[in-house]
């Protein structure tokens, strides 16, 4: 099959029931947007063409904001972004130690994905919670005073969830 054929045939269903109960579909790209990478993790270049037949707008707008915009991303980072503060606050109060045990733990170095797409690692450097220091964020869930020897449950607590 053609590559446009197999674009033009792909199903996002989710996507088109949201779409479907849109009172407007004006200024619906970014919520549209937004919808998609919570269904399916990222924009895939399939989906964003998708939007773009529904939304009866041009596919290079679908794309511009969807670069612009530092929250989409393009490519699949997996299901529970962890993400390790290295702030100040973090960092002094053994936020390093974390980031190694997550990496001991997953068998991956950060800015790496597991296998099974469901852990990305990575660092970031201030959520604005240096009260809770040091913090870990899996996808938006803040966990405060991490230790390393906490690192475990926290896995152990998204693996559970692994068929959400």
């Amino acid at each position: 099959m053609p590559q446009q054929a197999a674009e033009a045939a792909a199903s996002f269903p989710e996507i088109d029931a949201y779409i479907d109960g849109l009172p407007d579909i004006n200024g619906a790209l970014i919520p549209v947007l937004h919808r998609a990478q919570e269904e399916y993790g990222y924009l895939s270049r399939e989906v964003q063409l998708h939007i773009a037949r529904r939304l009866q707008i041009p596919a290079s707008k679908v794309f511009g904001v969807a670069t612009f915009y530092s929250l989409f991303t393009l490519e699949k980072k997996g299901k529970f972004r962890i993400n390790v503060c290295l702030g100040t606050a973090c960092f002094v109060r053994g936020s390093e130690a974390i980031l190694r045990q997550f990496e001991t733990d997953l068998g991956i170095k950060a800015r790496e994905t597991t296998e099974d797409f469901l852990f990305p690692l990575d660092s970031i450097r201030c959520v604005g919670a240096c009260g809770l220091a040091p913090v870990v964020m899996v996808n938006d869930r803040v966990y405060g005073r991490v230790k390393p020897e906490d690192v475990k449950g926290i896995v152990e607590e998204h693996l559970k969830r692994g068929g959400e």
